[in-house]
């Protein structure tokens, strides 16, 4: 079975495609088959103006269209779209989304920051085997940062804040949801020591890559303000040249930094895993999960 994610976050537009299969009696293999990301970066107006704009709708219709003809090359079965925190909070998200379901046949879900933290951190389950630890899952996007606690193998709590990284580059965020994630950190991840901090999507994704360490090691907290210290002096072009990053990332990878440095010195961690897994793969997995159940 060949199933596809989109996900419209506040930076970018991704397209996963995946192989699914059964493997066994309990088993699935979900290969990736292709994985296409396109920097649209609609927070940049969205959080200045509440509004996307003209061109911003266009080059997302442009997007989806070209995710279209690339699901129907590879046979795609069932597809899933998913927009954040850029589409949330955009004023005339209703009108652009009827209008590119017009002209593209693709219906846009709007998913609530719950919604998004759940979809996160089940997929996270799925693929980590972890018994009888404190997980704490956190996904930090340009416009939101999603956290979930799983205690005794059950979810204790999870929260989502208007804390992302072009809200922070953009000095679009307010102190009253900083201290309200920073109270969250104090009380639900601090006070749930030892506590196992699991990472998501695509920033923490290039720091491990930056941090040379092996898959299924952690990623240290003294890396992080090294490497903090290190690109806060830097213009976008140097970040750019020095560590071969995409501008669109080089641009949103210090707030980042900023996000993931203040959680773990909160929570009293000094490290956090990342497994290289984000929304993309959480909506594939909960859509095969979904159909699996309304087959049987």
């Amino acid at each position: 079975m060949i199933l596809a994610s989109i996900d419209i976050g506040s930076n970018a537009a991704r397209l996963l495609i995946s192989q699914v299969e059964k493997y066994g009696e309990k088993e699935v293999d979900f290969t990736k088959l292709n994985l296409v990301r396109i920097p649209l970066q609609l927070g940049f107006e969205v959080f200045t103006t509440g509004l996307i704009s003209t061109q911003k709708k266009e080059m997302l219709l442009q997007t989806l269209n070209a995710f279209k003809i690339l699901m129907t090359v590879y046979q795609v079965e069932e597809f899933r779209v998913c927009a954040t925190s850029a589409m949330r909070d955009a004023k005339n998200a209703k009108e652009v989304i009827k209008e590119i379901q017009d002209k593209t046949d693709i219906l846009i879900e709007v998913i609530t920051g719950q919604e998004e933290a759940t979809i996160i951190y089940e997929n996270h389950l799925a693929s980590l085997p972890v018994k009888g630890e404190n997980l704490a899952f956190i996904d930090v996007g340009g416009g939101s940062t999603e956290i979930t606690v799983l205690v005794n193998n059950e979810v204790s709590v999870k929260e989502s804040f208007n804390i992302g990284t072009i809200r922070l580059l953009n000095n679009q965020w307010n102190n009253t949801e900083w201290n309200r994630m920073k109270q969250f950190a104090k009380t639900e991840l601090y006070n749930h020591q030892p506590i196992k901090i699991i990472g998501s999507g695509g920033n923490i994704n290039k720091l491990f890559s930056l941090s040379k360490r092996k898959e299924g090691k952690p990623v240290k907290l003294d890396f992080f303000e090294s490497l903090f210290s290190q690109m806060s002096q830097l213009t976008l072009e140097q970040r750019m040249h020095e560590f071969a990053m995409r501008e669109d990332r080089a641009n949103v990878i210090v707030p980042a930094l900023h996000i993931y440095i203040h959680l773990l010195k909160w929570s009293n961690s000094n490290q956090i895993f990342v497994p290289k897994i984000g929304l993309a793969d959480g909506i594939i997995k909960h859509m095969y999960f979904e159909r699996l159940r309304n087959t049987k």
